[in-house]
């Protein structure tokens, strides 16, 4: 299915009948449609085979990992269909002059510009909490998953959603702008890369209107000389390789302290090696070709300039069409692109360190502030020392992953803002303080 786009006016259509029925719904907004956000996730599971063929064929990813990703947005579904109303109860205050109360009040019609490469998960953990605090959704997704994002209309629709709760937007990228700049839009949340995260907050910045970023990320995965291994290397594994690596909280970097860097390549590159890559649709693939070519083939001249450079391929290193071997590169130092750029693609880059200091050092040694794995048998030893990277999750012994029950994003270059959890939902909201005197 290729994407068959709309013009801007009739865009502008949608968002005009979206801000309708907010402002119909406006006076209701606290009466939270939990029961149709329970029904989309029961729509979910009940058709997650389906749903995973579209994503799987429209982006690559080995078909399980697809199914998971339905799954994933159905559990987000329930927790917030669960939570809802908790996060966002009205907060009281009383002194000797005042009773205050603070209230979370949607703000209007939100736009959403969503990725590819979790074409469902990223969409609904933004737009179940911001449809139930209120708001209602536009949403322009990535031209590449055409199928996956009207299927998700149809979805909010099929559970009795009001028309205009939910509009997907099939509008080429450079209408954008404009979009923005309506006034009916009050907000912005992007998931994408750090020059389109760059120009979507810079057209809402100027128009006074608030964005929410999350944008890439170069995760280090800093292995310590106390860590078990035999724990830790299929987390590793899955922390580089799932979804062929291209995800913005995937494990971009291998900091091994020198007295477990040895021993570390011996269990992990077999393991690599073993990775099977091939048709997403069959039952046994663990790796499928990248998104588009074009994205394989700029892997592929990030891993040749690092080479040229002294980078060493241990694994892999060969692209055929969108098909890029899962690779290992080791004698890596931080001026190479696979070090200092986002490596979006299943490529492991593994450098050997000798203090957590040092680790510190090079896992800042980046633009991006999303997420650092540590893994150490004395995680009491580092646990108070969290505070000295610049991300916006530290995970110990444990791959960086985003749940609906923890708030997700990142600072630097990978954004600003947070989805999920508490957090995610009252990011769209107007947070009124209304106070009432006692004299």
């Amino acid at each position: 299915m290729s994407e068959q786009y709309i013009t801007i006016n009739q865009a502008f259509e949608k968002v005009e009948k979206a801000h309708d029925l907010f402002i119909k719904n406006k006076a209701n907004y606290r009466n939270r449609p939990v029961d149709k956000i329970r029904k989309v996730g029961e729509i979910l599971l009940k058709n997650k085979q389906e749903y995973a063929r579209v994503i799987s064929e429209e982006m690559g990813k080995p078909v399980f990992e697809s199914i998971a990703e339905i799954e994933k947005s159905a559990l987000n579904c329930e927790f917030y269909a669960e939570h809802a109303d908790e996060f966002l109860k009205d907060r009281k205050y009383s002194t000797e002059r005042y009773e205050a109360t603070v209230r979370y009040e949607p703000l209007g019609v939100i736009l959403g510009v969503m990725p590819w490469n979790f074409p469902f998960w990223q969409v609904f953990r933004f737009a179940v909490p911001t449809i139930l605090a209120g708001n209602t959704i536009v949403v322009k997704h990535a031209s590449n998953v055409p199928k996956s994002a009207q299927i998700i209309e149809e979805i909010f629709l099929e559970a009795g959603f009001e028309e205009g709760f939910y509009f997907n937007l099939s509008l080429e990228s450079k209408h954008i702008q404009a979009l923005i700049e309506h006034p009916f839009i009050k907000a912005v949340s992007l998931t994408g890369s750090e020059k389109a995260g760059s120009s979507v907050a810079s057209i809402a910045g100027k128009e006074i209107k608030k964005s929410v970023l999350e944008l890439g990320g170069s995760n280090a995965f800093i292995i310590m000389d106390d860590a078990d291994l035999d724990k830790i290397i299929d987390k590793a594994i899955n922390a580089r390789y799932r979804n062929a690596g291209q995800s913005c909280i995937a494990a971009k970097r291998f900091l091994v302290q020198e007295g477990i860097y040895e021993e570390f390549l011996t269990k992990f590159t077999p393991k690599v090696k073993a990775l099977k890559m091939g048709d997403p649709f069959n039952e046994s693939t663990e790796i499928g070709p990248l998104a588009r070519v074009d994205l394989a083939e700029e892997l592929e001249e990030q891993v040749n300039k690092s080479v040229e450079m002294g980078a060493k391929i241990l694994v892999g290193g060969k692209r055929k069409d969108a098909f890029y071997e899962p690779s290992i590169l080791t004698e890596v130092t931080p001026e190479m692109p696979v070090f200092k750029e986002e490596t979006f693609g299943p490529v492991a880059v593994v450098s050997k360190i000798k203090s957590f200091e040092e680790a510190v050092e090079l896992s800042n040694l980046t633009t991006f502030g999303l997420g650092v794995s540590i893994c150490s048998e004395n995680v009491d030893k580092y646990t108070d020392k969290a505070h000295l990277f610049e991300e916006g999750a530290v995970f110990f012994n444990e791959l960086v992953r985003s749940d609906p029950k923890l708030p997700f994003g990142g600072v630097k270059k990978s954004g600003f803002g947070r989805e999920l959890s508490e957090d995610g939902i009252r990011e769209f909201v107007n947070t009124k303080t209304i106070v009432v005197s006692k004299n």
